[in-house]
């Protein structure tokens, strides 16, 4: 008898329980999820477009500039576990609804900047009110999702990572223009505009999200306990009753060495973001609406890449070559760029490295997500990013201060090639541990099950 939600067709071939539980959970969570993480990348990077006219407004130095910019992601770092921790208590629909009605309020705070120290504080806040949202993200959905569609799904979700690129430099134009309406600067209606939508969205969050699949009404009996029983099926659900924790996730090398390599990958990436609009401009000469433009369009590009990585990584079932081959990519991009730092060989080199970034993070997710087994994977997560936000810390700092060093931004920017090479390397050793490690775990759950048959 076939498995179908309908009665069978001759010569129809029908879509299984299972295929419409995943479909009704594709099309429910992921679009909510997917807003709302580009808002709050927009959020935490949209200084990179106001940066020239609150530096010049409020007298911000380069170095200024780099350390308020990468202090966001110190608090954001080191509130990591804490907040993963509590979304483990409270549940996934409570806490990212809680992150985000706080981030949006904060956000808009930045507005009222004036001196240093309260651009170094909003940013300290900003870190701490939206710690915990993308590995919470990333932990939620691997509870949803088969492993064998995850590349596939958290790319889905974190394509919103480009389109906030290409939201922000369409934007960046317009709302620099408000400048002067109602008294406010253009780079303040930035801050205020583009705040208001995690406000919004938290409510709708609270109220349209859902915890775990046993608790999804939106689905009928059959999808339920389908995508129950398959997700019983992955090795990692199997092996969850094992134990789950910090200190599981803690005593796990692997753990750690994903997250230096997160560290490296991260400070890279932010490092590029947060000057990536002003290095465009004196590469090309042209302004901040037309490197929004350039942004905007490797934003694009960008999202094609990451849906076309994963797509390809989820059918070979392959991660370490998709993602470590872009690392070496963009160690050639940023070595040529700082080698060649102005002129549209450089701009293109500059905007291809954001572009290799964008075209691994989605697969790099899948990696991260199936570290550790069970519930500790929550807080393995949490450690790996937090690492990485570490790196997105020194990462804006490194390049404002070798900028104000050496009066450009060559020396920085070439300098990045040797983390790019060294998180290449990085996921190439920690997939093949990876590997081993699924077998050995798929190996144990198979052997209680035939004990449980028995």
């Amino acid at each position: 008898m076939p498995s179908s939600t309908a009665e069978a067709v001759p010569g129809v071939v029908l879509p299984t329980a299972l295929d419409s539980a995943l479909r009704k959970a594709r099309w429910r969570l992921i679009p909510l999820i997917a807003v709302c993480y580009l808002v709050a990348y927009m959020d935490r990077s949209n200084i990179s477009f106001a940066a020239q006219g609150m530096n010049r407004a409020l007298h911000f130095s380069p170095s200024v500039y780099g350390l308020g910019a990468g202090l966001f992601f110190l608090s954001y770092g080191l509130c990591e576990i804490p907040s993963n921790t509590l979304l483990l208590r409270f549940g996934p629909r409570v806490w990212l609804s809680r992150i985000m009605f706080t981030w949006g309020l904060v956000a808009a705070g930045m507005m009222f900047v004036r001196t240093p120290v309260h651009f170094y504080g909003a940013r300290l806040l900003l870190g701490c009110a939206e710690a915990g949202y993308f590995p919470g993200v990333v932990y939620y959905l691997s509870r949803w999702f088969p492993p064998e569609q995850r590349a596939r799904t958290m790319s889905q979700f974190y394509v919103a990572m480009p389109v906030s690129t290409i939201l922000m430099g369409a934007l960046a134009g317009p709302l620099l223009g408000l400048n002067g309406r109602l008294g406010l600067a253009g780079w303040q209606w930035m801050f205020l505009v583009e705040a208001a939508p995690a406000v919004l969205l938290a409510f709708v969050v609270w109220f349209y999200l859902t915890d775990e699949p046993e608790q999804a009404t939106w689905l009928s009996d059959a999808e339920r306990g389908a995508l129950v029983a398959e997700l019983a099926r992955d090795p990692h659900h199997a092996s969850a009753r094992h134990g789950s924790g910090l200190a599981i996730a803690a005593r796990s090398g692997k753990v750690w060495v994903l997250g230096g390599i997160y560290f490296f990958m991260l400070g890279t990436s932010y490092a590029l973001t947060f000057s990536l609009p002003q290095m465009l401009s004196q590469a090309t000469g042209w302004g901040a609406g037309g490197a929004g433009n350039l942004v905007a369009g490797a934003g694009v590009a960008g999202a094609v890449g990451m849906l076309a990585v994963a797509w390809s990584s989820d059918k070979r079932q392959e991660r370490r070559w998709h993602i470590a081959a872009l690392c070496f990519v963009q160690a050639a991009m940023v070595l040529y760029a700082g080698l060649h730092p102005t002129g549209w060989s450089a701009a293109a080199a500059l905007l291809a490295s954001i572009v290799c970034w964008f075209s691994m993070a989605g697969t790099i997710t899948v990696v991260l997500a199936t570290v550790i087994p069970g519930k500790a994977a929550a807080i393995a997560i949490a450690i790996v990013n937090m690492m990485g936000i570490f790196g997105g810390f020194l990462g804006p700092y490194w390049m404002g201060w070798m900028r104000e060093a050496t009066g450009s931004y060559s020396w920085g920017v070439g300098s990045l090639c040797v983390p790019c090479v060294l998180a290449g390397v990085g996921i190439l050793w920690v997939c093949d541990q990876q590997g081993e490690a699924n077998a050995v775990v798929a190996e144990d759950a198979k052997v209680r099950g035939g004990r449980r048959e028995m």
